[in-house]
């Protein structure tokens, strides 16, 4: 029964899966899904590429999707998340966090508000069954139906400088009067303009049927299909976190420097008295930008020193970047050592690099707003 259980966990696949099959993309295991990391024999780079100067597809069936509706909906999302998101028009799209009582980071989200008291959450794969208990857990003394729809929506997104063109001529969606971290809908259809890739955007939403005919339509236009590879260095360039990396239940949203999207002026939610204390003191540790003076690529864990040769600190994301040529990486160091230009080095296996703290946006993005 557990060989049985473990061969199941390991074949969740999302409604798009026998199409990355036929274009031949390269499967990984990622969140428990079986997903694409590459479909080009050259590597990442010309997906990447695709998405920095035209356009790119992506599918990302695998996220989680949680409706929250009834009348204390807004309360509700208030109480779990972050950022503030009172009286906001229908349509607006929020991003923030949601946090145990300590501070750390239970998970980032993206919050839709689709009507009066009717919400929308986009949170990560991997933390989808961690994410819906807390949430259930945290739902008592709440008029509200809240609600798990992560198997029935699949999502692609469609990224890059003429992602507007493709999206309204080969699909048929009008999109452009949407401007950044807005929605709406379309009968059954969700779109909205965020992106994860430092580019303009789209995010479309939908029965699995309506996705799998949306992809052939893109892919049939000529659209580069593209894999997490470059999805992953398409947002570690613009300094975009990634749960499990820049953020956990060990980092929170004032360690990886994201206070922007914690409002502590709303009267609650869970974690505030935590950050703020943190805020207010300092923390002790905080995600840095680092660029190294050498082509060797910083890994995720490997050790940051100071220049005595002490260890003050981890690497959470490093490349050496596609768009900027440059050895660079995000880590959580010692917070005596997060200043601009302060001088640190990075161990790789048994060689020591030095480097300089810079900002983690490595790469300037090109939102449309």
């Amino acid at each position: 029964m557990a060989i049985k259980q473990e061969l199941e966990k390991k074949e969740k696949r999302t409604c798009l899966y026998d199409k990355h099959l036929q274009l031949g993309a390269t499967m990984v295991t990622f969140g428990g899904f079986d997903m694409p990391l590459l479909y080009q024999m050259a590597g990442i780079a010309p997906e990447h590429t695709a998405v920095r100067e035209h356009v790119g597809l992506f599918d990302v069936s695998h996220m989680g999707e949680v409706t929250v509706k009834g009348p204390d909906a807004e309360r509700y999302v208030q109480h779990i998340f972050t950022n503030d998101i009172a009286g906001a028009p229908v349509g607006k799209i929020y991003y923030g966090m949601m946090c145990y009582e300590n501070g750390g980071t239970v998970d980032d989200l993206l919050v839709y508000k689709m009507g009066e008291n009717d919400f929308f959450l986009v949170i990560n794969a991997a933390n989808i069954d961690k994410d819906w208990a807390w949430m259930q857990q945290n739902a008592e003394g709440f008029d509200i139906d809240l609600q798990n729809r992560s198997d029935f929506y699949g999502q692609i997104a469609v990224q890059g400088p003429e992602s507007e063109h493709i999206v309204e001529t080969v699909l048929g969606l009008p999109c452009a009067e949407l401007v950044f971290y807005t929605c709406k809908t379309i009968g059954d259809v969700i779109i909205s303009r965020t992106g994860y890739t430092g580019e303009d955007g789209f995010e479309i939403y939908a029965n699995h049927d309506y996705i799998r005919e949306c992809w052939d339509k893109l892919i049939a236009a000529g659209v580069q299909a593209c894999g997490l590879g470059c999805r992953d260095t398409l947002r570690f360039e613009v300094g975009l976190p990634l749960y499990g990396d820049e953020l956990s239940e060990d980092i929170t949203p004032i360690m990886a420097g994201l206070g922007m999207f914690v409002k502590l002026d709303k009267t609650e939610f869970i974690g505030k008295e935590a950050l703020a204390k943190q805020k207010a003191e300092g923390p002790a540790k905080k995600l840095v930008g680092i660029e190294l003076m050498d082509k060797a690529i910083p890994r995720h864990g490997y050790t940051v020193l100071n220049m005595a040769g002490e260890p003050i600190g981890e690497v959470t994301t490093g490349y050496h970047t596609l768009s900027t040529d440059k050895s660079v990486c995000m880590a959580l160091i010692d917070a005596a050592y997060a200043k601009l230009d302060t001088e640190v080095q990075i161990q790789i296996r048994k060689k020591v690099f030095p480097g300089k703290v810079v900002k983690k946006q490595f790469y300037t993005k090109n939102y449309k707003k």
